[in-house]
């Protein structure tokens, strides 16, 4: 039995479909159960398909019921602005799984964290995400972290800039090399491992696109994609952070942000001295432009 979370949401409904689609492909998959909190939003094809459990798996006896049986899990703590701690926030989901690992005998845990492992200090939401993989890896349960860098979904957050403007903006130094990856590689690498018994021990798994960008040569391919004049604009910290404030962020999620950014800006655990894996990560910065980032542009404008 494999457990996804958060089914709905950018990584975790591909990783859905993914398993779905090996099981059509060969036939034979072990059962399949989501945890969403609205089962509605889940497709129609994977309400017809899997086992679902209505909840948050931040709540012990939803993710006791999803668990019951199971003996993987595909693991990811979702961004609550709105939490009124950053490291609280991490613990309320993790604890949880931590108890049901012991209480339960699940054997193997895949979940979303993030490079800086053993260089990130004081990073706010990395560190948060971190010290989520060492609770869940003291536990002693199989255990693989992925990796990513940033998202390059992330750009999704401003079509409009983009369009209207021809302006993306980062609290990034623009001249520094940024690393990349996509969630559909991503939710790949998950779906992986939940389909593969084999594998033992814990680990991370790097997931770091072939792209060597600064925010500067981003907006390049940003241009070059479009067919129109695209720049990178530096936001001080303190302007994102009041901007998340004026979106609903609370103080303390704010601050996390920031903090994480003064981070990567300081300690380059984003930047290039992170080794590439094309192999696990094949989309390139360009290809997903085209793919993605293009389509939204120009749906926008209808």
């Amino acid at each position: 039995m494999i457990v996804v979370t958060t089914p709905t949401g950018q990584i975790g409904r591909q990783v859905v479909t993914r398993l779905l689609d090996a099981h059509d492909a060969s036939g034979a998959l072990a059962r399949l159960r989501v945890i969403a909190r609205d089962p509605a939003a889940l497709s129609a094809r994977v309400r017809d398909r899997v086992e679902v459990v209505q909840g948050s798996h931040a709540d012990p006896a939803v993710l006791k019921e999803a668990c019951q049986g199971a003996d993987r899990v595909f693991w990811l703590v979702p961004p609550t602005p709105g939490a009124d701690s950053v490291e609280g926030h991490f613990r309320a989901f993790t604890e949880p799984l931590c108890e049901i690992i012991a209480a339960q005998g699940l054997e193997r845990v895949v979940s979303v964290s993030t490079l800086g492992r053993g260089v990130a200090r004081n990073a706010g939401l990395v560190s948060a995400s971190l010290a989520m993989d060492e609770a869940i890896a003291s536990t002693g349960v199989h255990y693989r972290a992925l990796c990513p860098p940033s998202l390059m979904e992330n750009e999704l957050r401003q079509v409009a800039s983009i369009r209207d403007e021809g302006v993306f903006s980062t609290t990034l130094v623009l001249d520094r090399v940024l690393r990349l990856c996509a969630t559909r590689d991503v939710a790949a690498a998950a779906a992986r491992l939940l389909l593969d018994g084999s594998w033992a021990g814990q680990e991370d798994v790097p997931l770091v696109s072939s792209d060597h960008l600064t925010p500067e040569g981003m907006a390049g391919v940003l241009s070059e994609v479009l067919g129109r004049s695209v720049r990178a604009e530096f936001a001080s910290i303190a302007e994102q952070k009041a901007k998340l404030i004026r979106f609903g962020a609370t103080e303390a999620w704010a601050r996390g942000y920031a903090d994480m950014v003064d981070a990567q800006n300081a300690q380059g655990f984003y930047g290039a001295s992170q080794p590439t894996t094309p192999d696990l990560a094949p989309t390139t910065f360009r290809q997903w432009c085209e793919e993605v980032l293009k389509p939204a542009v120009l749906q926008s404008q209808n």
